[in-house]
């Protein structure tokens, strides 16, 4: 299960000081607002709660968690109306559930974040929802200042996950390390794994507070499977060792 290479290629002089976390399910609990929310985009547009078509969309939802919600609507509603209006209606939908209090950090999710800042390391935020919804949650925790940079799919071209877009972002934008052999990635889907495993950082670490399980993590890239995010730092500190 343990695919250490690149970090293998640090000298003694070269830390992992990006590092690159997921929000909703890694580093946030929301509940399954998700498909909460999808529900009501869905019948915004007419997708019948309880029916096959329902029940094939939520799948797919289901599916590309931590891919960018506007590129899971193109896909499920084709043109590009529809899947605006889906979008907006599962952002209106998500942001009134956070307002409502129904997110909450990952049980030593903000510990082991403000430990990888106490080491000199620059953590970043990342997420597939768009900015409005990346605010709401931010807000609703009190972590509009807790990390350097936030960053949603918007912020880095528009694609998303599982593109390694938004991670060559942040190493771009922070200049906090030389080499992209230096970031560590960590999220709990598939696609956040793909993302890291494109952008060539040192760690890609899977997580399973969240979307998917041990197996789909390590297919698609996994150096390391977490129990949380909360043993990310002892993992870096034992990769620098």
């Amino acid at each position: 299960m343990k695919k250490l290479s690149n970090t293998e290629k640090l000298s003694n002089t070269e830390k992992l000081n990006l590092i690159v976390l997921d929000m909703a399910g890694t580093t946030v609990a929301d509940g399954g607002l998700v498909e909460q929310a999808f529900a009501a985009a869905a019948g915004r547009l007419g997708v019948e709660p309880g029916s096959a078509d329902h029940a094939e969309k939520l799948d797919y939802v289901r599916a590309t968690m931590g891919e960018s919600k506007i590129s899971v609507f193109r896909h499920l509603f084709g043109d590009e109306d529809r899947a605006q209006q889906a979008n907006t209606a599962f952002e209106e939908a998500y942001g009134e559930l956070v307002d409502g209090g129904r997110i909450a950090p990952i049980p030593g999710a903000r510990e082991a974040i403000e430990r990888l800042k106490g080491e000199g390391r620059t953590v970043v935020l990342s997420t597939g929802f768009a900015r409005t919804t990346q605010d709401a949650i931010l807000a609703a925790l009190g972590w509009q200042d807790l990390v350097a940079l936030t960053l949603c799919p918007a912020d880095a071209g528009g694609r998303g996950r599982p593109y390694p877009d938004m991670v060559l972002a942040a190493f771009l934008r922070t200049g906090a390390v030389d080499g992209v052999q230096q970031i560590v990635v960590a999220g709990d889907t598939s696609y956040d794994m793909l993302s890291g495993v494109r952008s060539g950082a040192g760690i890609v670490a899977g997580v399973l507070t969240g979307a998917h399980d041990r197996d789909q993590l390590t297919r698609h890239g996994a150096t390391h499977v977490l129990g949380s995010v909360a043993e990310l730092p002892e993992l870096i500190a034992r990769a620098e060792a």
